[in-house]
Order: structure tokens, then C-alpha cells, then sequence
């Protein structure tokens, strides 16, 4: 493809932050230095650097000894999509949104940025599709814990967080052994169950709630019965926070109304221990695991999957592989358009091996 060659190169992370991030900032920018001599700048908070012209150069030593780190070191955002960004308040409290997609061709302009890589997910994704609509070529790089971009079959965070979601179903499953209780654990998933059907099976959870799968309360009290009549006197149940009940609604814990995402679930533990205890008189208590499962450093395999996806991004860009986003898929990286991932979810098939294997293990999946 023939393409203006490239002098400058923004990178920014957008989204809610994960294990990785600063491999790819690490990668991005040292290969865009060492082997295509260009410059580097970094943008803070994702696309509210662009709208709010926050943006510093990247050199080599400002990205040395990041890899292990968790978290960005450009900050991110998941309230700036320029498309519909919040620009003031009417008399009600209700926000006023704007197409603000100008301010950010301005500071891309002023910068003289000729392309822009943008680490995130399916909304980082659908802003960046909307720049480039109006002249600003991307690469993207996936980046999420819920596993849940389209044409991606594994995104750098998640493999931390599912060590990590594993580790603490781990440690709750000694306090409910011991106390005979039932424990009802809450993982991160709005729509995809990724995370916790994969921390599940590592944990050898014994009830497994998605949301793809509505769950029957009678089953999973049923479940509980059966497993105490049978002498197992504890029950550990892991269940995504956008699970809901067959013929129900997910749980919502809050409204944030500047955000492009409004509804933020949670507290689907608390309402699903509380009817187990009332059904069955069971004692039952409820975890919200929250943004742990976000934190830390990255373990071995995403900070390599994260530099190799990272490099493909660069590689994209010095071949002229435009508006494209790098993605995991048999084995080896690849690339698929950002539009065809922009605002798209990756969801748990009913047919995907590790249902049939929870199922062949014992595990109750609510339905």
C-alpha cells in the first residue's frame, strides 16, 4: 500500500486500565525509535489528551525499565470518545454532549502526528474508527480483561486477571470450607463471561454463572442441597457481574450519565447470596472482587503477548497497514479492520469446549 512515510506516531491507552499496558507503550515506542526512526509522543488519558491537547514526547529512556509495571504511565479515560463528549451541564444536571472530533484534529495537526496507535477496547475502538473517518489513520492494539474483542482469541490483561481472579476464589474457598458456608464470589463481565468461566475452572469452582447463560434460582439452590446432602458442606460460586436470572435483568449499581457507557453493573453477589439464603435457609455470603482484578504487574505470558502485539502494531504502520487493529488468533499475531471490532463483543459461544468441560467436571452453570 502506498502511504505518506511516517515521521510521528502518537500512542495512547483508552478504557479502563489492565496488566500490559505499559509493555505496548514500551514496545511501540522503542521499535518506532530504533528500527523506523521516527518520533514518539505520548498522550495522556487517552482521547481526552487529544480534546484537551495533553501531549509529551516519548523517548527511549522515559519507557526503560517499564515492562513489569502495572497500569499506563500515559493515564487513560473511559469518559472522552470525541464523538460525544460532555462539554457542560443543562439547569437539570443532564450533561450536554458535542461532537468535539475537531479539537482533537487540531492537537494532531499542531503536533504533526501522521498516525495514531490507540491500546484499548471495543470503545477505544469505535472512537478511534470515528478519527478515522475524518482523516486520521490508526493502529490499534486490544486491550481488555473481559477477553471480549471481535477477531481477537485472546487480549494481553486477561491472562493477569485470571491469575488473579483465581487466586482470590483460591483464598475464599478456605474460608467457606471451613465456616460450612455457601460463597458467592463477583467477577468483572458485563456481557462476556470470559473471565469468569476461565477463573472458575481454575479455581475447580462448583457453580459457574455467566451471562450468556441465565441462571435458575431453583437450580442453583438445588445444586447447594445436593452438595450438602452429599457431604460436601461448602459451595463456591463464581458469577460474572452481568449474569441475571432467566427472565430477569442484570443488576445495575449506579448510573454515570457523562460516560459513553452509562450503566455500571454490580452487587449481582449480594442479590443472588440473599436468595440463596432466604430460598434455603443456607448460610451465605457474598465477594465482590472490583478493580483488583485489574491491578497489579502482568505476568509473564501478557507482557509477551503485549510486546508481540505491540511490535505488530509498529510493523502495521511502517508497511502502510492502516486502520487496522493487531489481534491474536491460531497461534500468531494477525490484524482485522477497527471498524469491524469497533463496538462489537466477543461473547462465550454455547457450544465453547470449556462449557462441555464444566459440564463434564460437575459444575452447575444455573441452567
Amino acid at each position: 500500500m502506498n502511504r505518506t512515510p511516517l515521521r510521528r506516531i502518537g500512542v495512547l491507552t483508552g478504557g479502563g486500565d489492565c496488566p500490559g499496558l505499559n509493555a505496548v507503550i514500551r514496545v511501540v515506542t522503542k521499535a518506532a525509535i530504533l528500527k523506523l526512526g521516527i518520533d514518539v509522543l505520548g498522550i495522556e488519558e487517552g482521547f481526552l489528551g487529544l480534546i484537551e491537547d495533553r501531549v509529551r514526547p516519548l523517548r527511549y529512556d522515559d519507557v526503560s525499565n517499564i515492562l513489569t509495571a502495572g497500569g499506563t504511565i500515559l493515564g487513560t479515560n473511559n469518559r472522552a470518545n470525541p464523538a460525544s463528549f460532555v462539554t457542560g451541564y443543562g439547569a437539570d444536571g443532564t450533561p450536554i454532549r458535542a461532537d468535539v472530533t475537531d479539537r482533537v484534529l487540531a492537537t494532531v495537526e499542531r503536533h504533526a502526528i501522521d498516525l495514531l496507535v490507540c491500546v484499548g477496547g471495543d470503545g477505544t475502538m469505535s472512537a478511534a474508527n470515528g478519527i478515522i473517518r475524518r482523516g486520521v489513520p490508526c493502529v490499534g492494539v486490544p486491550k481488555t480483561i473481559d477477553n471480549d474483542l471481535m477477531h481477537c482469541e485472546l487480549t494481553f490483561g486477561f491472562t493477569t486477571a485470571v491469575q488473579t481472579a483465581s487466586e482470590c476464589l483460591d483464598k475464599i474457598r478456605t474460608t467457606g470450607a471451613s465456616h460450612h458456608r455457601i460463597m458467592v464470589v463477583e467477577l468483572m463481565g458485563r456481557n462476556a463471561g470470559w473471565l469468569t468461566l476461565h477463573a472458575g475452572l481454575a479455581s475447580g469452582a462448583d457453580v459457574i454463572l455467566i451471562p450468556e447463560i441465565p441462571y435458575d434460582l431453583d437450580s442453583v439452590c438445588d445444586f447447594c442441597i445436593r452438595r450438602a446432602e452429599a457431604g460436601r458442606r461448602f459451595t463456591l460460586i463464581a458469577v460474572s457481574e452481568g449474569a441475571r436470572p432467566r427472565g430477569g435483568q442484570q443488576v445495575v449499581d449506579r448510573i454515570i450519565v457523562e460516560s459513553p457507557e452509562p450503566i455500571r453493573l454490580g452487587g449481582i453477589a449480594q442479590k443472588l447470596a440473599a436468595d440463596i439464603e432466604t430460598r434455603i435457609r443456607r448460610e451465605t455470603r457474598a465477594t465482590i472482587l472490583g478493580h483488583v482484578q485489574r491491578g497489579g504487574a502482568p505476568v509473564a505470558f501478557d507482557r509477551v503477548l503485549a510486546t508481540l502485539l505491540g511490535h505488530k502494531a509498529i510493523q502495521m504502520a511502517a508497511l502502510g497497514e492502516w486502520n487496522q487493529v493487531a489481534v491474536w488468533r491460531q497461534g500468531r499475531t494477525d490484524m482485522a479492520p477497527i471498524a469491524a471490532v469497533a463496538d462489537q463483543q466477543r461473547l462465550v459461544e454455547l457450544d465453547d469446549p470449556l462449557i462441555a468441560v464444566a459440564r463434564a467436571l460437575g459444575a452447575c452453570l444455573g441452567d
